[in-house]
């Protein structure tokens, strides 16, 4: 099981943005690999730390995660949907030191990434999948289409004369502090540590050409409208030796023609004839994995909700399903023939016709109140 990403920076879950980060800070600084030369521990310790930080220091990932937990993004739903090398912590958090290592951050650590560079990640992809109601309750494996940035055939590539293939330029300057050493992203390789030596025609500058391919998704159950799951290296590729960027796909939902969904719950509006409310029947409605047949008892009464336990959406944390909730209501007709209309006549201001409801008979706001507890 996961560690809880409060409980690997050591704070509290109403931590601030500014906790969150000097906690990163503190432990990144105590576990850098810099610090700790082939401690495979220490090594773990530093990028649970830099996913911590991923998550809660990003506040829509944080909302998820403190209302889900990591199976928020199990899936490929964020950070823990394949989890950052080295070269990716040094990417995208290497300024939280502001020159702490290397002289000049995490960009300067030669640790990893081949000799000294920092290895390109290409560009994200972002794409919209929409689903049916069936596809976010079971969860399903989609293949989608995506145009995608790949190395042309043919294309190679050469040291970049201007870095040495590290990927970085160190500057000296005197100060009246001393001698400060910083260090920058190479401008002429992008810190790739290689430039373009020869590349087909078909090829952009870069040495890529656009190619369209088929990607498989798996898709978790349980996902809401709005969400969006990342599913590592499955983006652009970069030049060189980089990594692939990733594929962000953001959700949408298909409206279903008679349940509604509500949290993991679904609702169902059942109408029923004032003689089926009387003399009871069974009926066949819609359930997310098919249909299912209830009895309504006879006197059933109008507003009546019927729960139908486990019959809903999957939880994402994966904590069982949801229920549908039948939501009963007795249809009045609004135009009766002579016969019909004689015999209520004759029924009113008789005893069984008379409104007599009982303590067992919930009130409209006590119905809504057990709706959403």
């Amino acid at each position: 099981m996961k560690q809880d990403y409060y409980e690997v920076l050591g704070i509290t879950k109403g931590a601030s943005a500014a906790e969150v980060k000097k906690a990163y800070r503190k432990k990144a600084i105590e576990f850098h690999p810099d610090k700790n030369p082939g401690d495979a521990s220490a090594e773990e310790s530093f990028k649970k730390a830099a996913e911590a930080y991923e998550v809660l220091s990003d506040p829509d990932k944080k909302a998820r995660y403190d209302q889900f937990g990591h199976a928020a993004f199990e899936g490929g739903g964020g950070f823990g949907g394949g989890g950052m090398n080295m070269d990716d912590i040094f990417s995208q958090f290497g300024d939280i030191f502001g020159g702490g290592f290397g002289g000049g951050g995490f960009g300067g650590f030669s640790g990893f990434g081949g000799g000294g560079q920092r290895r390109v990640k290409g560009s994200n992809l972002r794409i919209r999948v929409k689903l049916t109601l069936e596809e976010i309750a079971n969860g399903v494996e989609k293949k989608v289409k995506v145009r995608r940035k790949v190395q042309a055939d043919g294309v190679t590539y050469k040291t970049c004369a201007t870095c040495n293939g590290s990927g970085q330029v160190t500057k000296i300057q005197n100060t009246i502090l001393g001698r400060m050493q910083t260090a920058a992203t190479c401008s002429s390789c992008g810190g790739a540590g290689q430039t373009l030596d020869r590349k087909p025609n078909d090829a952009d500058a870069q040495g890529l050409k656009v190619v369209e391919e088929t990607v498989s998704i798996n898709i978790p159950a349980g996902v809401e409208e709005g969400m969006q799951l990342k599913f590592p290296n499955k983006g652009n590729e970069a030049p060189g030796n980089g990594v692939p960027g990733d594929l962000l796909v953001a959700i949408e939902t298909h409206e279903h023609g008679t349940l509604k969904r509500e949290g993991d719950n679904l609702h169902y509006d059942l109408y029923i004839s004032i003689s089926e409310a009387i003399l009871g029947t069974s009926k066949e409605i819609d359930a997310v994995n098919g249909k299912v047949r209830i009895k309504l008892e006879s006197g059933i009464q109008s507003g009546k909700i019927l729960r139908l336990r486990g019959k809903g959406i999957s939880s994402l944390n994966g904590y069982g399903s949801g229920d549908l909730l039948v939501h009963v209501n007795v249809w009045t007709p609004k135009e009766l023939n002579k016969e019909q209309k004689d015999f209520f006549e004759r029924m009113q201001g008789t005893e069984n016709f008379e409104p007599r409801p009982q303590k067992s008979d919930k009130s409209f706001f006590e119905k809504v109140k057990d709706m959403f507890s």
